[in-house]
């Protein structure tokens, strides 16, 4: 797949790798905000945007407990991360009008998983005849939002649902 070279893309792949920094514990230790992209903090879990997305509101939800796989967490935790995936189609039906959604994890390298210390769900909205065939044809991906607009819109939604 082809990516657009980006100074930042690397700086925020190579901290995270090089020094053993796990990219959600570091999410975790920000301010909520743009600049971390978590929309919305549980009491075991919390739901994040994905900072290059398969498509617009590309959600991850994700345990408070850096765990390698979904085995290794207690009832409690297991039960609020499928209570906030199911939350987020919710939201995205709301904010983007999903007619569909891809919701899952890879976990372990094997299985593509991007950071297979730590577990975590994604969850994707999709519409018939939406750009994922861009991905398998071109090999791009086609975003046609920024994702500082996509964070707004969403962390708007997700605080009236609060209210």
């Amino acid at each position: 797949m082809k990516h657009i070279w980006s100074p930042w893309r690397m700086e925020y792949v190579e901290k995270n790798t090089e020094q053993g920094v796990c990219l959600f514990c570091d999410q975790l230790a920000q301010p909520d905000g743009p600049e971390n992209l978590i929309l919305h903090r549980g009491e075991h879990a919390f739901v994040i945007l994905n900072r290059y997305p398969y498509t617009n509101g590309h959600m991850m939800v994700v345990p408070f407990e850096h765990k390698p796989s979904f085995d290794a967490l207690d009832e409690k935790v297991l039960a609020e991360v499928m209570i906030l995936a199911s939350e987020a189609l919710v939201v995205l039906r709301e904010a983007y009008g999903a007619e569909s959604f891809n919701v899952g994890a890879n976990i372990g390298t094997a299985a593509g998983a991007g950071v297979a210390d730590h577990v975590h769900m994604h969850v994707l909205p999709r519409w018939k005849g939406d750009t994922s065939f861009m991905t398998t044809t071109g090999e791009v991906r086609v975003i046609p939002e920024a994702l500082e607009s996509t964070y707004a819109r969403l962390q708007a939604v997700w605080k009236n649902r609060r209210k």
